[in-house]
């Protein structure tokens, strides 16, 4: 995680990228990118992001 952009809204703009443009899924993209899924989603949640898993976005 520490690689990831340590801004909030810049660390929601680049995973929503990365999700829009190169994976189908969450799931994916952290298997993929070796990031730890719940960390991801609790750093995002800290910030007031939640993953819609219908949109394979953060908001």
């Amino acid at each position: 995680m520490d690689r990831l952009p340590q801004d909030p809204a810049m660390l929601l703009s680049y995973i929503n990228m990365k999700l829009r443009d190169s994976y189908t899924s969450l799931d994916e993209m952290c298997d993929d990118m070796q990031l730890d899924r719940d960390e991801l989603i609790s750093r995002m949640a800290e910030a007031g992001f939640e993953y819609s898993a219908t949109h394979n976005r953060f908001w």
